[in-house]
């Protein structure tokens, strides 16, 4: 099976719930990125790429609702909020700015843990119109369980290789410009290094391409960006 992990990124200030989170979130098998201020959430948030954010709003730098709104301003990834703050008025202002859900400490690790996965599944279901799983050729890629099969055997996938497919899955038959690319799987500081692109096409043609030279799926729209395919498609030489 492909050892892909949803990466979840964890911004925090107190250490001992950051390690419950780590223990908890690590033994269900998430891979765990822990930021300890707002600042350095924000920064995470654009390296590292998780698939989704657990927020605190009592942060010692900034509001997490500020965090939520930079975060939001270009990821669609969900963020759940797991806050002290019960009051109504703290949820509708964390909502308001883009959180998906609302947690309120002290929490219960097998809720707090059922309403990330409904956050995931119900990102790859809407990113892909209703499925999370999007079939090419001989390829089958499954969002939610962040698999990908060629005629039924696994395919590894390295984190990035993965990301890269998934958001041009999620942009069927559309061209996805080289920009737009390296925001989504790079992160908003990566956008100008789109030769990073040219290297993971080329990886991932070899991984799920019949003939990665002239591909049927994975194609170039020459100077914009790259485009998948599901039906076979008039080959497009490889660059």
């Amino acid at each position: 099976m492909s050892e892909l992990r949803a990466t979840i990124l964890v911004v925090e200030d107190e250490p001992e719930i950051r390690r419950f989170l780590r223990s908890a979130l690590g033994a269900d098998g998430y891979r765990v990125v822990e930021a300890e201020s707002g600042a350095r959430g924000i920064v995470d948030a654009g390296t590292h790429k998780p698939d989704l954010a657990i927020v605190d709003l009592g942060l010692p730098d900034m509001d997490g609702t500020e965090v939520i709104r930079r975060i939001r301003a270009w990821s669609p990834m969900p963020i759940i909020v797991l806050s002290a703050r019960a009051r109504e008025q703290a949820k509708i202002e964390a909502l308001d700015a883009g959180a998906d859900d609302y947690v309120t400490k002290p929490f219960g690790v097998g809720e707090l843990l059922a309403r990330l996965r409904v956050a995931l599944r119900h990102a790859a279901r809407t990113a892909t119109g209703g499925s999370p799983v999007i079939c090419f050729g001989k390829v089958e890629v499954n969002l939610e369980r962040r698999e990908v099969t060629r005629e039924g055997r696994d395919i590894h996938l390295t984190p990035i290789e993965f990301r890269l497919l998934a958001c041009l899955a999620q942009h069927l038959g559309l061209v996805v410009t080289h920009r737009q690319l390296m925001r989504e799987v790079w992160g908003p500081s990566y956008v100008e290094h789109t030769h990073y692109l040219r290297i993971y096409m080329k990886q991932l043609r070899e991984k799920l391409e019949d003939d990665p030279v002239c591909p049927q799926h994975l194609l170039t729209e020459s100077g914009v960006g790259y485009r998948l395919v599901a039906d076979e498609g008039v080959p497009s030489r490889a660059s």
